[in-house]
């Protein structure tokens, strides 16, 4: 009897462990779209397109390869809708001597895992996913003994393990990290790069036509559709930014332009989410372009970083702080998600942009995502668990591994601080100083108090008020709180009054 390979929607990579382990000459590949997956989030039409049509072109790459597989589509006659039943009703079809799969990159579906463990009545192994530079165990014993679990000294370590930028023992340039380099503003020209973009395939646009079918009212544009969805697609994209654009992501990686939604960014976290692109092999690239004189240092190790430093951190954050990690609350924030998050409707030019573009595109970079709608919802203090989901459904690239300690711990400081160690709070100032928006913004960022003031100002104060005995205590913030102190009473209590009206007129 043959094995059934079951492959998830994110793990589209031809080296998948569960792959790796089993033949193709006897064993089949088994991949399901299943609504319990599609709607656990209110994921954006485009992420849902995405998905669905890369799987879809992966199977169609197993076919090529000689796999047999077992597809189930959205709409086939009988789908239960939920992983485990589609798994369930495989094996009846199949009866397999064993199911093979490789384990999830959530807790939840990790649990269902164990689950098929007890109760498919055949063999189930889940195999190690090694498509991350470090493991779970090796991230474990990293954290273990530590008091605090900063990103730098894990992202030298992963340097020092995979050689990227290294000369000998030291890092090239004689710096771990460029990014005081890395935060000019940018103006717009010209010549901007712009992401490559592709037409969709018959076979995509009968996804499109699926999403719109089934998901008529979930957030965001479904057209167009241009996101690559092969693997030749997504290595045409990865070589279109690695000669465009990489040479100035680093100076622009923080800025932000009205009109210009991309600047220099790569637009490959997706692909490199779902397996269609390998983050080590990406790295690799963007150095050899700096080896050749092609792209400068503080970009390219700004790039490297994000991958091999960040987006292995993060997904070993989220392990190992188990899955309880998305239920806390330190700040105790409580406030509902306004609105204008889901509309867009709002004269602050920032956040109509960001949201703007995230409806258009399931698209914003991390600055806008840090320090606009993220630095909005902490100020105002927004429930966490409210923007944590919003995250998880409007983003083309948010798993909850990498969404999750990205909202909750860098953005939301919903973790007390294990991510981040201070709070990425910020008033209108350092929105003006990174972009254009507040040029043409109803509001007037200089201002403190009154109907025209910029509400990132009262809201930035309102927000340390509320504080103020947890972050005199932070060696980062203690500056910021001895400031608010220091203020007269009246300056007070009108910053207060001034942030309290905003915020009733969210309601």
């Amino acid at each position: 009897m043959s094995r059934l390979v079951l492959v998830l929607g994110d793990q589209l990579s031809l080296g998948l462990s569960a792959l790796r382990s089993a033949d193709k000459s006897t064993d089949t590949v088994l991949m399901c779209e299943v609504a319990d997956e599609a709607s656990y989030a209110g994921h954006h039409k485009k992420k849902l397109a995405f998905i669905f049509a890369a799987m879809r072109a992966f199977a169609s790459e197993l076919r090529a390869d000689g796999w047999t597989l077992d597809y189930v589509t959205l709409d086939a006659p009988g789908n239960t809708g939920s992983l485990g039943g589609e798994l369930a009703r495989a094996v009846q079809r199949r009866a397999p001597r064993a199911v093979v799969c490789t384990e999830a990159g959530e807790h939840r579906v990790r649990a269902m895992q164990r689950d098929w463990v007890e109760t498919l009545g055949c063999d189930v192994t889940v195999r190690e996913d090694d498509r991350f530079i470090c493991s779970q165990a090796e991230f474990t014993d990293w954290a273990s003994p530590r008091k605090q679990l900063r990103m730098e000294y894990f992202y030298r370590d992963m340097r020092r393990k995979t050689g990227l930028l290294m000369d000998g023992d030291e890092p090239e340039g004689g710096r771990w990290n460029f990014d005081t380099e890395n935060r000019k503003p940018a103006k717009s020209e010209l010549f901007m790069p712009t992401p490559l973009r592709f037409a969709p395939s018959a076979g995509t646009r009968e996804v499109l036509d699926l999403v719109e079918r089934c998901f008529p009212d979930n957030f965001g544009d479904l057209e167009p559709f241009w996101f690559p969805v092969t693997r030749a697609e997504a290595e045409r994209a990865a070589d279109h930014f690695l000669t465009e654009a990489l040479a100035r992501f680093g100076d622009f990686q923080d800025a932000m332009l009205r009109g210009e939604k991309f600047l220099y960014h790569s637009l490959l976290s997706p692909l490199i989410n779902v397996g269609l692109l390998d983050p080590l092999d990406l790295c690799k690239r963007a150095e050899r372009e700096w080896r050749a004189g092609l792209a400068p240092l503080n970009a390219v190790e700004g790039f490297i970083r994000q991958i091999i430093g960040w987006r292995e951190y993060v997904r070993g954050i989220y392990f190992f702080e188990g899955p309880d990690y998305v239920r806390r609350n330190a700040l105790g924030a409580v406030r509902p998600l306004p609105a204008l998050y889901w509309t867009g409707e709002t004269n602050m030019a920032c956040m109509a942009a960001a949201i703007g573009q995230t409806r258009e595109d399931a698209y914003a970079h991390h600055i806008q995502r840090l320090m606009i709608t993220g630095n909005f919802a902490l100020l105002a203090g927004i429930d966490p668990h409210a923007v944590h989901a919003w995250y998880l459904g409007v983003y083309l690239d948010a798993f909850e591994w990498v969404e999750a300690p990205n909202t909750l711990g860098m953005s939301q400081f919903a973790d007390g601080g294990v991510v981040a160690s201070k709070p990425y709070a910020a008033s209108g100032a350092y929105i003006n100083r990174m972009s254009d928006y507040c040029g043409t913004c109803h509001y007037r960022v200089k201002d403190k108090l009154g109907p025209r003031a910029c509400p990132f100002n009262a809201l930035y104060w309102d927000f340390i008020a509320r504080h103020s005995d947890r972050f005199e205590k932070n060696p980062r913030m203690a500056q910021i709180v001895h400031s608010w102190n220091k203020m007269p009473d009246d300056q007070q209590q009108a910053l207060r009054l001034q942030a309290a009206g905003f915020l009733d007129s969210l309601d």
